[in-house]
């Protein structure tokens, strides 16, 4: 994806500060009976799903501890990421939904986890801006990547589920216009959602594209014919 492999850095990084931010302000203050309402992405509550992404998101500064990979000419992109292989196999599936299951039962309560997800984006974001452009961090699947293409899949974590978190809330999706453009651009080539895809006459607004590319939306067969013709790549999306 080499368009997208070229997105400024910085653009990316602030695209996840905006979209975490969001999602913090938007679940701190709920009441606790709230955390525990089912979300879309079963079998997790909107407490374990806002404790997924405190790991998703926390993994980052893990990988900057690391010693950085060797050069190497093969460098997984941000869509490559997505491929259908051993991430994304029901055997991972099944530790990811048990690993966001523990880490939500270590906090005394909702409020304590959001403030745990505030501190953690923000601790990344921050070491992230330390980092020249060409650093290179390997993932927990053995990936070498670009830092910059994995803050792409951190910005997709952080959007992509809080369609689900807001939706277990019961609450319209609430997107960062930022982290809108980059999940975009990701599912499209490289290229900003700028045309609308348009089925049986009717365009979708941003949103409710990617809530649909992302199958958070039903696509049908028809729909996804259509959106594939106007550039929508297919990712494996947990």
């Amino acid at each position: 994806m080499p368009r997208l492999a070229r997105m400024d850095g910085e653009t990316v990084l602030a695209a996840l500060g905006a979209e975490s931010q969001r999602l913090y302000e938007r679940v701190c203050g709920i009441p606790e009976r709230e955390w525990d309402r089912p979300s879309p992405c079963g079998p997790w509550t909107v407490r374990e799903v806002v404790a997924h992404l405190t790991t998703a998101v926390g993994r980052t500064g893990d990988m900057l501890a690391e010693p950085e990979p060797e050069p190497s000419g093969v460098l997984v992109t941000a869509a490559g990421y997505y491929a259908p292989d051993e991430r994304f196999s029901p055997r991972s599936n099944d530790l990811r939904v048990q690993t966001a299951q523990e880490c939500a039962a270590a906090y005394a309560d909702g409020r304590a986890l959001a403030e745990h997800f505030d501190a953690v984006w923000r601790s990344v974001t921050t070491a992230c801006a330390k980092e020249p452009p060409e650093r290179q961090v390997r993932t927990r699947h053995g990936d070498p990547m670009l830092l910059s293409d994995f803050l792409v899949t951190r910005v997709v974590e952080v959007c992509v589920h809080g369609f689900d978190v807001a939706a277990g809330l019961g609450h319209q999706p609430w997107p960062t216009g930022e982290a809108a453009d980059v999940v975009a651009r990701l599912l499209l080539d490289g290229r900003p959602y700028d045309r609308p895809v348009t089925v049986s006459g009717a365009g979708w607004g941003r949103t409710k594209f990617l809530r649909k590319a992302t199958g958070r939306l039903p696509m049908s067969a028809t729909e996804r014919t259509a959106a594939e013709r106007q550039g929508l790549r297919r990712l494996t999306l947990g």
